[in-house]
């Protein structure tokens, strides 16, 4: 197996130990007495309705969202499709009729609630005195700041009718069991597409903190919330004591499949960490540092192996490029290891989209900055501009997989030869 070939599949591994026909029929619960609700929000909540469907003995009844073109066929369950990762109104539409399906029901009922990464953006509800242009407005600045997951989701916590435990506490006094599909660093649930169903121990103080530590510029109705409304359920509310909040899929599993696949072709594997965070570039030079060092000094592990990790990186944008946090990463790691002999790379998004752009992530080979100068291509301007995706595209090392119908953060390969 060529190089290339064992990185793609090890991602292949990581995204298939994370696929909903898996992890959704080994965690559903016994029928209720009452009536079964299905909701959910997520990249893979319409994958997750499918397998639900598929291996559900009862009626049941329900709504979720997805992102546009991850819909898969459903019978029972109605899949609907919206924006991501800036709101749109198919969005708020969806999470307004998810909210009116949880009212009324009773200690006999069942809400069965599908969460995967993507549902904060899906599941775009704005309380009172918002609007959805202030959702989306803010949106868009977080998502140029450089804050991280846990620090965009807990603005959009405190800008909602929905997360942050409220759609949990609407569905009192019913049984309510999450099942979760994590993208999120450290896998707390209740960062995971905002956490709709957990008890939220963050404040409207904490919100309103991060907006001023990144200097974000929002509405002035966005303020004027976080210094009066009032606050998410915290834990320890009674109306979310029958919730179960359940991780059916995480990155470390998946990155343990991935090490499998290595293992297996004689590539001794070494993960890094499932939840790693910080800018992009900045993570691409530790990265680098540490295959320079297996590939010169044996350490922490010989050659031939693999350093495999997750989590999710961030970019602070201030070029006007196109690309998303895995080409960004690797572009930088290509920089970094200029031409180094012997050492190959993949980093791709499971969900099959990084960032906005139409590809999973990429790949980069000794010969990368190579063939791209050849090209008459600049790869630290590229970079510059924060522009990556037009640098893999134009040197034809796009990783392209389409929607996946999952999502476990972002995995990271890189192949050190036997020199």
């Amino acid at each position: 197996m060529t190089p290339p070939d064992l990185l793609k599949a090890m991602f292949q591994a990581a995204v298939d130990a994370a696929l909903p026909s898996l992890c959704v029929p080994a965690y559903l619960p016994p029928r209720p007495k009452g009536r079964t609700i299905v909701i959910g929000a997520g990249k893979a909540s319409g994958a997750m309705a499918k397998a639900l469907e598929d291996s559900w003995e009862g009626p049941i009844e329900g709504l979720v969202v997805t992102r546009y073109g991850y819909r898969v066929p459903t019978t029972r369950l109605e899949v609907v499709e919206a924006a991501h990762p800036v709101p749109d109104a198919a969005g708020r539409d969806a999470a307004r009729r998810i909210l009116a399906l949880v009212q009324g029901l009773t200690a006999d009922d069942l809400v069965l609630c599908l969460i995967s990464g993507g549902g904060s953006a899906l599941l775009a509800l704005p309380p009172e005195g918002l609007t959805l242009e202030d959702k989306q407005a803010v949106n868009k600045a977080l998502l140029k700041s450089g804050a991280t997951i846990s620090e965009m989701n807990t603005v959009r916590k405190h800008l909602s009718a929905i997360k942050g435990g409220r759609l949990a506490a609407a569905a009192a006094p019913a049984k309510v069991i999450a099942l979760m599909i994590s993208d999120v660093p450290g896998d707390d649930p209740s960062i995971i597409a905002s956490g709709p169903t957990v008890p939220d121990p963050s404040t409207n103080k904490d919100a309103l903190g991060i907006i001023e530590k990144y200097g974000i510029d929002v509405p002035k109705a966005v303020r004027e919330r976080l210094r009066t409304a009032d606050e998410t359920p915290k834990p320890g509310d009674k109306r979310l004591a029958r919730v179960e909040n359940v991780m059916i899929a995480t990155p470390q599993a998946s990155l343990e499949a991935a090490a499998d696949v290595a293992r297996a072709a004689g590539v001794t594997p070494v993960i890094l960490g499932d939840s790693i965070e910080g800018e992009s570039r900045d993570v691409a030079l530790v990265h680098a540092g540490i295959a320079r060092q297996c590939a010169l000094r044996g350490q922490p592990e010989q050659p031939p192996c693999v350093l495999i990790s997750g989590g999710e990186t961030t970019i602070t944008l201030k070029g006007k490029g196109k690309g998303g946090r895995n080409t960004e990463f690797l572009l930088a790691l290509a920089i970094a290891l200029d031409g180094m002999k012997g050492i190959y790379a993949l980093a791709g998004d499971t969900d099959g989209v990084d960032g906005s752009e139409d590809n999973a992530g990429a790949l980069i080979y000794p010969d990368t900055l190579a063939r791209a100068a050849k090209a008459g291509i600049n790869a630290k301007a590229m970079l510059a501009d924060n522009d990556p995706w037009t640098f893999f595209k134009a040197i034809g090392d796009l990783l392209m997989t389409g929607p996946t119908l999952t999502n476990v953060n972002d995995f990271r390969a890189i192949l050190i030869e036997k020199g």
